[in-house]
C-alpha cells in the first residue's frame, strides 16, 4: 500500500500552584519552548482550511479560524519533520506529516511525544519546580474529552455512504485491541470500575460533523487538504490516544487495509448493528471480550467475530494481488491479537494498553489491598500518560522491558528532525532546512517563500503524492537562495 497517512493528537496540560492563567496561555507558553524550530517567525497558511463542508453535501454555519499574525504565530510551530505543534483550543496538539506506511507513521507520532518532552523540560527548568505536567490520553476525569484524530486520504469517487456504513461496525469493534484503558465511566454513562477505551463514554451519535460536543462514530469532515475533486481525507476521531506502539500499528494499519479495500470497490459483508452508539460502550466494558451485540437482522454476534469478518474479507481481498510485505505483517499481526483475544486477553499485558495498565493497577491494589475507588487508582490510571520518561508508568514498562517494541529509539529521533521521503511533507520539511529565513509560512497544501520588497511566492502542493524526494531532489540539488529554486521550478 502506499496511501497517505496522519494523526493529530492532542495532549492534556495540567498547572499546579498559582499564577496559572489559563490552560490556552499554559499550552501557548509550552509550545514556544521548543528549541529548534527552523523559522521562528514563521507562520501558518490557514487559506484552504475549512472545516464546516459536510461530507454528505452542505456547509454548517460558522467562521473558519483566521487568527492574525502575531497570534498565528504564538499558536503554531513549523517543524523540520514537516509536522506541526501547535495550540488548537485549550490543548497543546501535534500533527505528523503526511506519511504512507503504519510503521512510518507510528515513528512520527512517537516523535511528538518526544518533542512535548523537550517542550515541558524546558518549560519547567524556569520553574522552582516541576509545574506543568502533559498527559497523551483522552480524559480529564472531570467530564471533559480531548480527541486523537486519523486521517485517511481515498478516492472521492468512493461513496461516503458506503465508507460511513463499512467503518461503522469496523470502529465500534476495533477498539479491543486500540483502547487505552481507563478506570471509571464519564459523560452520564453506567458506572463500571474499567474500560477498554478512554473514548468510548464520549460518543453520543452515530454521524456528525462534530468533534467536540455530540460527538459522531463517524465525523463527517469534508475537509481535504489536497485536491477537492479527487481526494477525499476520512477524518477518524474515534479512537484512543495510544502509549503501546503495537496498538498505534494495528489501528492506523487495519484502517488503512479498509482503505485500500473501499477505494478498490470491495464489497464488504453486510454488518449492520442495531445501536452502533449504546455497543460501542458494551464492547468498552466487556473486558473479557465475550459480549453479544444485535444485529438489525435479529442476529447475535461478538466484537471478535466482526473483526474477523473484515480480517476474512481482507485476505480475501489480498488473495488476488500483491502483497507487500508491510501489509502481510499487518494482517498476521491483527489475527494474532485476536486469537489471543479469544483465548485469553490476559496474554497480552506485553502488547496492548488497557491490559497492560489493567494488569499494573490491578498489581498495586493486591500489594495495597485496596479497591477500584481508591483515588489512588485514577491516580494511576492518569500516570500511566505522564510524557515525562522518568515518572510515566508506560515508560516504566518501557525501560522494563515489559512492553513490545516495534521501533528503535534511533527511528524516533530520526522523526523528529528528518521528513518522510515519499510524501510533500519531503518538500515541505526540506523548504524549512534549507531556506529557514525565507520560508514566511507552510500549510499543508503549499509553502509561502519570502523573495524581499514585500513579495511572498506561494508554491502550491496540493498532491500529497507529490513533493518526495525521488520528484524533488533535482529540484532541490545545489540551491541555496529562494530565487534559484523559484527560477528551476519557472523552468
Amino acid at each position: 500500500m502506499h496511501r497517505i497517512l496522519g494523526t493529530e493528537t492532542e495532549f492534556g496540560i495540567l498547572a499546579k500552584g498559582a499564577g496559572h492563567s489559563d490552560p490556552v496561555t499554559d499550552s501557548i507558553r509550552l509550545i514556544s519552548h521548543y528549541p529548534t524550530l527552523p523559522s521562528p517567525q514563521g507562520i501558518w497558511d490557514y487559506e484552504n482550511e475549512n472545516p464546516f463542508f459536510d461530507a454528505r453535501g452542505f456547509l454548517v454555519e460558522g467562521e473558519p479560524e483566521r487568527p492574525n499574525i502575531r497570534h498565528n504565530r504564538q499558536l503554531n510551530k513549523l517543524l523540520l519533520n514537516g509536522g506541526r505543534l501547535y495550540v488548537d483550543g485549550a490543548h497543546p496538539e501535534y500533527s505528523t506529516p503526511e506519511c504512507t506506511l503504519p510503521l512510518e507513521l507510528l515513528a512520527y507520532e512517537r516523535a511528538g511525544e518526544r518533542m512535548i518532552n523537550v517542550c515541558l523540560q524546558a518549560l519547567n527548568s524556569t520553574q522552582e519546580s516541576d509545574t506543568f505536567f502533559i498527559y497523551k490520553n483522552n480524559s480529564d476525569g472531570k467530564g471533559n474529552s480531548y480527541g486523537y484524530h486519523e486521517n485517511y486520504l481515498l478516492s472521492r469517487s468512493v461513496p461516503f455512504e458506503k465508507i460511513a456504513r463499512t467503518l461503522i461496525p469496523f470502529f465500534v469493534t476495533r477498539q479491543i485491541f486500540t483502547g487505552s484503558g481507563k478506570v471509571g465511566s464519564e459523560n452520564g454513562t453506567d458506572a463500571v470500575d474499567y474500560q477498554i477505551s478512554q473514548r468510548s463514554d464520549f460518543f453520543e451519535c452515530v454521524m456528525d460533523l462534530n468533534t467536540m460536543v455530540k460527538r459522531p462514530i463517524i465525523n463527517t469532515r469534508d475537509e481535504p487538504h489536497s485536491e477537492q475533486d479527487v481526494y477525499r481525507r476520512l477524518h477518524v476521531i474515534v479512537g484512543d490516544a495510544n502509549m503501546a506502539e503495537i496498538p498505534t500499528y494495528l489501528k492506523i494499519g487495519t484502517t488503512a487495509i479498509i482503505m485500500e479495500m473501499l477505494d478498490a470497490g470491495w464489497e464488504f459483508p453486510k454488518i449492520v448493528l442495531e445501536d452502533p452508539v449504546r455497543d460501542i460502550k458494551t464492547v468498552s466494558r466487556d473486558i473479557g471480550v465475550k459480549a453479544s451485540l444485535r444485529l438489525t437482522n435479529g442476529r447475535a454476534t461478538s466484537s471478535i467475530d466482526i473483526q474477523r469478518t473484515y480480517l476474512q474479507a481482507a485476505y480475501e481481498f489480498f488473495n488476488t494481488r500483491d502483497l507487500p510485505p508491510g501489509t502481510k505483517d499487518v494482517l498476521v499481526s491483527w489475527e494474532r491479537i485476536l486469537d489471543k483475544l479469544e483465548q485469553d486477553p490476559t496474554q497480552l499485558g506485553r502488547e496492548l494498553d488497557w491490559v497492560a495498565k489493567q494488569q499494573m493497577i490491578q498489581s498495586f491494589m493486591d500489594r495495597k489491598v485496596c479497591g477500584w475507588k481508591d483515588p489512588r487508582i485514577a491516580l494511576l490510571d492518569l500516570q500511566y500518560h505522564d510524557m515525562r520518561p522518568d515518572k510515566g508508568l508506560y515508560y516504566t514498562l518501557e525501560r522494563g522491558k515489559r512492553i513490545e517494541r516495534l521501533l528503535q529509539d534511533s527511528d524516533i529521533e530520526q522523526a523528529m528532525v528528518e521528513p518522510p521521503l515519499n510524501t510533500r511533507a519531503y518538500f515541505r520539511g526540506t523548504c524549512l532546512k534549507q531556506f529557514a529565513e525565507k520560508v514566511y509560512g507552510v500549510s499543508w497544501t503549499s509553502v509561502l517563500l519570502d523573495q524581499g520588497n514585500d513579495t511572498i511566492k506561494r508554491i502550491p502542493l496540493m498532491d500529497p503524492y507529490r513533493g518526495t524526494r525521488a520528484l524533488t531532489n533535482d529540484l532541490l540539488e545545489g540551491v541555496s537562495t529562494v530565487e534559484q529554486l523559484l527560477t528551476k521550478l519557472s523552468g
